[in-house]
């Protein structure tokens, strides 16, 4: 169970540590003519880059406080905040009848619930 949920918790810091440098990094208008980054164009500069940089934040709140040791309880409670990000990605590409990327957000939103559950329940640190 420890081995599948740190490995669970890999895949979603590489999904967020991706999303999070594009975001951070690429400009919108750039985002925004890629495939799945329409909903850019929509949106403010800003929030895109707050997005991104939560993103980052995600990708080391996943992996760095058990890795280090140094409050660990901080695995979980990223788990859940990706959670709550990743229901606010799927009624983003819903509404623009984006279904394909809406199930990959549940793919990720289910992983990043399996994590928060097993990290505060039965293989807690």
């Amino acid at each position: 169970m420890n081995l599948a949920l740190w490995i669970a918790a890999a895949l979603l810091a590489a999904v967020a540590l991706t999303g999070g440098i594009s975001k951070t990094f690429v400009p919108r208008e750039k985002l925004a003519a890629a495939h799945g980054g329409g909903w850019t164009a929509d949106a403010g500069t800003g929030f895109v880059k707050t997005l991104g940089v939560l993103e980052l934040l995600a990708a080391a709140g996943l992996l760095l406080p058990a890795a280090v040791g140094v409050a660990p309880v901080l695995v979980p409670v990223t788990a859940g905040a990706w959670v709550l990000l990743m229901v606010g990605a799927m009624i983003t590409h819903g509404r623009r009848g984006e279904t394909a990327f809406v199930a990959l957000n549940l793919v990720y939103l289910v992983l990043a619930l399996v994590v928060a559950v097993g990290r505060f329940g039965p293989a807690s640190f």
